[in-house]
């Protein structure tokens, strides 16, 4: 099973710009052509939170035709940066979300896997949670099918990537989750926040964290670094699952790439 990963669009309301200098509608459409592009075709496409940029008005009707051309089915997550309201009233159609309920995370059966999708937004904050309902959540639904292979999304990283700026806004609870992960037949854990890709294991598994479709985070190691934006090339994440390999993650970079071959 292929699964295209794209996450942090920060779409923006038409004619601006997101931090006064990214086009992150015209990135938008970008990522969505190149994934339409890719051969094979993947199965999934899931999107990872950060959908808009603000909330603000406008970004949800500049994201939600844009993401609709995908060509395959598509899954997406809230981020910090989203509107629960908004998201229902965006991509309610696709019939995922709960109707009602404080929290936008759901189950679905995607060829071999099955994906537990998970909202671990703090309203009104960058960093993320997942309180005792969310985890209690998580526990009855894996408990639904212990014997399926599951594959987690979630906006915030449930690791440490040392990139200290961005740990300090990662998700709690995340030793809690690990603790309930461990017991069942995990695929990997794909997550977005970071603005990096990063691989790390995680919960008897492999967790990863995608770059963006827009923009990236500078990777600075220092413990004391500051956050800084970078005009690094926008990615996707690339995951190929199969029962004898498990999940196996790759960037691509969105754009036309002229193929080369061996001398």
């Amino acid at each position: 099973m292929l699964i295209a990963q794209m996450t942090d669009l920060h779409a923006t309301a038409e004619g601006t710009l997101a931090l006064g200098r990214f086009d992150t509608n015209a990135a938008l459409e970008a990522a969505v052509a190149h994934v339409n592009r890719l051969r094979p075709r993947p199965d999934l496409v899931v999107v990872t939170g950060d959908i808009v940029n603000g909330p603000k008005p406008g970004e949800y009707e500049a994201a939600a035709p844009r993401l609709a051309r995908l060509e395959m089915p598509w899954l997406p997550i809230p981020g910090n940066h989203d509107d629960r309201a908004g998201m229902r009233a965006a991509f309610g159609h696709l019939g995922l979300f709960p109707a009602e309920g404080p929290f936008l995370h759901y189950v679905r059966d995607a060829g071999p896997l099955r994906v537990l999708a998970l909202d671990t937004v703090v309203a009104g904050r960058i960093e993320g949670r997942l309180c005792r309902e969310r985890l209690d959540w998580i526990a009855a639904r894996l408990a639904e099918a212990p014997e399926r292979p599951t594959l987690v999304i979630m906006h915030h990283p449930p690791f440490a990537s040392g990139i200290g700026f961005m740990d300090a806004i990662r998700c709690e609870g995340a030793q809690a989750l690990a603790d309930i992960l461990r017991a069942y037949p995990i695929a990997g854990v794909l997550c977005g926040h970071n603005h990096r890709a990063t691989a790390v294991a995680y919960a008897g598994t492999v967790a990863f964290g995608a770059p963006s479709t827009a923009f990236q985070m500078a990777l600075d190691l220092r413990p004391e670094a500051p956050p800084r934006w970078t005009a690094e090339p926008p990615a996707i994440g690339l995951h190929l699952w199969e029962p004898e390999h498990g999940l196996r993650s790759h960037v691509g970079m969105v754009g036309d790439w002229q193929w080369q071959g061996f001398a």
